[in-house]
């Protein structure tokens, strides 16, 4: 359990430092994502980047297992 703590940090911070330029490939702006805009307001919920990502994950993941 600690090694895959560990694994999954390492990655999050990866992907933390690679954002900047996943965002210039869409990731983040996918249709299906929800942004609502008001004047002194912005509320951003990425639901198909999020969905995405966990199906690339879960692919992964098991590949990894066998």
């Amino acid at each position: 359990m600690a090694r895959f703590l560990i694994t999954l940090g390492l990655v999050l911070v990866v992907l933390g430092l690679l954002w900047p330029w996943l965002g210039k490939l869409g990731l983040g702006r996918l249709p299906g994502d929800i942004v609502i805009e008001r004047e002194n307001f912005r509320f951003y919920f990425p639901l198909t980047t999020s969905l995405l990502i966990s199906v690339v994950l879960s692919l992964l993941f098991w590949l990894f297992q066998r």
